[in-house]
């Protein structure tokens, strides 16, 4: 008698095991399948940053110009000319500038692509020195 009891109590502990076993399997799958949703749609996001930005080069080249062409300006400005004109960019770029003596800053700008180019003086002149004039 006690070993049919302990076989039917084995038998509902074994049936109630069973059912539970579905139920940790569909949550198992439930959650690995939300992991790699989440890290699907993670690196789907990071390869379109990284395609917006590469195909952003062209636009960040013209930037980069811009800014190159304000600091020449300006040095020609302050070595040559001081009443040249500021120069117009033919490939709708654009660039702010400014010259305090010391310091030349230049920012081009294309688009929605910025680049800066900057130039300290440290100790030099503000004139050209002529070819005539001989060293020690």
């Amino acid at each position: 008698m006690k070993l049919k009891t302990q076989n039917s109590i084995l038998s509902t502990q074994y049936s109630k095991l069973s059912t539970h076993k579905g139920q940790v399997m569909l949550l198992t799958v439930l959650i690995l399948g939300s992991v790699i949703l989440s890290a699907s749609t993670i690196a789907g996001y990071l390869m379109t940053l990284k395609i917006r930005a590469s195909s952003d080069i062209a636009n960040s080249a013209k930037a980069i110009f811009a800014a190159d062409a304000g600091v020449e300006w300006e040095l020609y400005k302050q070595f040559k000319n001081s009443d040249y004109p500021k120069p117009l960019l033919s490939n709708n770029a654009d660039f702010i500038s400014s010259n305090d003596g010391q310091n030349i800053k230049s920012i081009g700008q294309t688009s929605n692509s910025f680049r800066a180019f900057e130039i300290e003086f440290f100790g030099a002149t503000t004139t050209v020195p002529s070819a005539t004039t001989t060293l020690p």
